[in-house]
Order: structure tokens, then sequence, then C-alpha cells
């Protein structure tokens, strides 16, 4: 009669890879936060279904220019966590989302590299831990800060001239009006409040 000898199944502790994913919106305006909430989502799904991968956090910043570094807590906050060895792994959804500043943009690359953090720039399928150069990123990033100066002075350009035709559409109506086609109309509920303030 045979007998049967068990060896025992060998399980080696598999690293989980502490993954963050950093989102921006550079408005506070409905669509622009849906899309960080879209952003949001995906990137918790897009975590998740790596099985060596384990979500260490969503950072996001709302309502935020792209072009400075000194108003965004949610990216200070990425930083720190990564100067304390919270994360091994940045994903974010383009080179845009994290800087519109090439300086800023290689400044926090070099960074995370000193700590062997790369960042995974979704959108130009950049892997910062696999890059051999900075070339490719240094023009990537040049083209989002051009980009963004571009975009400010279309924006700039489109309000002067709804001014000029007498149009208000910058963001909301100020206080005491509402915006019927472009133009601002008394807002007779909020207009009898402005009118007891100056009283």
């Amino acid at each position: 009669m045979s007998t049967i000898t068990k060896i025992q199944s060998y399980h080696r502790d598999v690293k989980h890879l502490r993954v963050a994913a950093y989102c921006r919106v550079s408005t506070d305006n409905i669509e622009q936060l849906e899309s960080l909430e879209n952003q949001r989502i995906h990137y918790q799904e897009y975590i998740s279904n790596h099985s060596d991968w384990q979500l260490a956090k969503v950072y996001y910043d709302e309502g935020i220019s792209g072009t400075q570094l000194t108003k965004r807590d949610a990216l200070k906050e990425l930083l720190a966590d990564c100067h304390n060895h919270r994360i091994d792994l940045v994903v974010t959804k383009s080179i845009s989302r994290l800087s519109r500043n090439t300086t800023d943009c290689l400044q926090i690359v070099r960074e995370l590299q000193q700590l062997n953090i790369p960042i995974i720039f979704e959108k130009e399928h950049i892997n910062t831990g696999a890059m051999t150069s900075e070339l490719f990123l240094s023009i990537l990033s040049s083209i989002a800060q051009d980009e963004s100066h571009s975009t400010a002075g279309n924006l700039r350009w489109a309000i002067r001239q709804r001014f000029a035709s007498g149009q208000f559409r910058v963001s909301s109506a100020p206080y005491g009006y509402s915006i019927e086609d472009g133009n601002l109309v008394i807002n007779r509920t909020e207009a009898r409040i402005v009118r007891e303030i100056f009283q």
C-alpha cells in the first residue's frame, strides 16, 4: 500500500504596495466637481484591481490652480506622507493634474525619486520608476504649462469680451442679483436684504 506524504505549502508574504492617488480640479464649478468625484472613484477601482496594490489614500485638491504649489494642501499632505514612509507609489491622471509648472513638476518627481517612490502618469503612460531620462517628462510638463498660460489668456479675453458686450458671466452673480440670458437682473428677495444692510 502506498503512503501519501503531505508537503506543507510554502506561503511567502507578498508585500503590497501602498498606493496613493492624487487628483485635482482647478475650479469648483459643478462639472469640475463631478470630474473630481469621477477621478476619486476611478482611482479607488484602479488601485483595487491590482492584487499587489493596497489603497493608501486618495488625495485631492479642488478649485486650486495647478500652477502654484503653495495653496495645494492635499499635495503637501501627500508629499509629507511620502516622507513619512506611508506610501510606496503615486498614481495620477496626468502631468497637468500634478503640476502645470515645469519646475515644480520636476522638483516633485525628483523629491519622490530620492525616496524611491515612483509616480505613474496615466494619460502619458509614464512611470517615473522606469524612466532613464527626464527629457520626455520635461517636454510634456512644458506643454502642460504652456497650455495653462494659453487657457488663462483665452479666459481673460472671453471675460473682457462679455463685459464689453454688457454680459455678466464670470461665475455666479453677486448677492442681490441673478443672471438671466447673460445679464444681471435684480433678485427681489435678496435685494431687500441688501437694502437693509445699507440703511
